[in-house]
């Protein structure tokens, strides 16, 4: 079970302002990596969960913050995963990036010098990473099958990898023109075709989609249940790179 700190929604963020945890232009923002918010966010989450696997730190890049000051924001959220880990209420955590692999806000090699700086030694609890990995965001599948990258480098750290959006937030399906879906597997509808290209990802452990009804779930498992052959996603992702 794992669960995300960082966003929150206006309830949740007038609750903040309440408690003195944020301010009203804090609150405004929909966003915070301050460590006391962090620390108050995800208290709230485990009194529902219980305990989690791993808390997410949920799009840091969306602070708009340059690298040295990111960083540092990552250092002190990491610090205060780290109480909960040692509390035993979380087995880990994670950060889970939209932009930031691609935009170079942060490496793997990065998160885990700040994750064992936050620590205070080798023994972290940085435990997984998660990005898109889609059609439409592909470099992520392009960099692995070339065994660099992101997924790769996590995946060789002993990190959990998810891949987020494989559908692009519903968007790919219509996208996807039936030829291309063919292409990718025969007879295979393009929703179905999209997510079996996510999921053939080297080095990606999970893939993370929503169904919303049985039918969707069973397709979906039913896509994932064979994954494409390396060397034919290669050929996939070179046609859609040739427009």
């Amino acid at each position: 079970m794992s669960t995300k700190t960082g966003f929150f929604g206006k309830e949740e963020g007038a609750a903040a302002v309440q408690q003195g945890i944020l301010a009203d232009d804090q609150a405004a923002a929909g966003h915070s990596l301050a460590p006391e918010f962090l620390r108050w966010q995800t208290d709230r989450s485990l009194d529902v969960l219980g305990r989690a696997d791993i808390v997410f730190v949920h799009n840091p890049e969306h602070a708009h913050l340059d690298r040295e000051a990111l960083h540092e924001r990552l250092r002190a959220a990491f610090a205060v995963l780290e109480e909960f880990a040692h509390a035993g209420r979380i087995r880990g955590y994670g950060v889970a990036a939209w932009s930031a692999f691609t935009s170079g806000a942060f490496t793997v090699t990065e998160l885990l010098d700040l994750a064992r700086e936050a620590a205070g030694s080798g023994e972290h609890h940085l435990r997984a990473v998660q990005l898109p990995v889609s059609l439409v965001m592909a470099r992520p599948i392009s960099l692995a099958m070339d065994g660099r990258g992101p997924l790769v480098q996590a995946r060789a750290a002993g990190l959990a990898t998810f891949g987020s959006s494989p559908l692009h937030g519903g968007e790919l399906p219509r996208l996807t023109t039936p030829e291309l879906a063919d292409y990718i597997r025969p007879g295979s509808a393009p929703a179905a075709a999209c997510l079996l290209a996510a999921v053939s990802c080297p080095s990606l452990d999970v893939v993370l989609l929503s169904a919303s009804t049985p039918e969707h779930r069973s397709a979906a498992q039913e896509a994932a249940a064979a994954p494409l052959a390396p060397d034919h996603l290669r050929k996939v992702t070179d046609v859609l790179a040739q427009g």
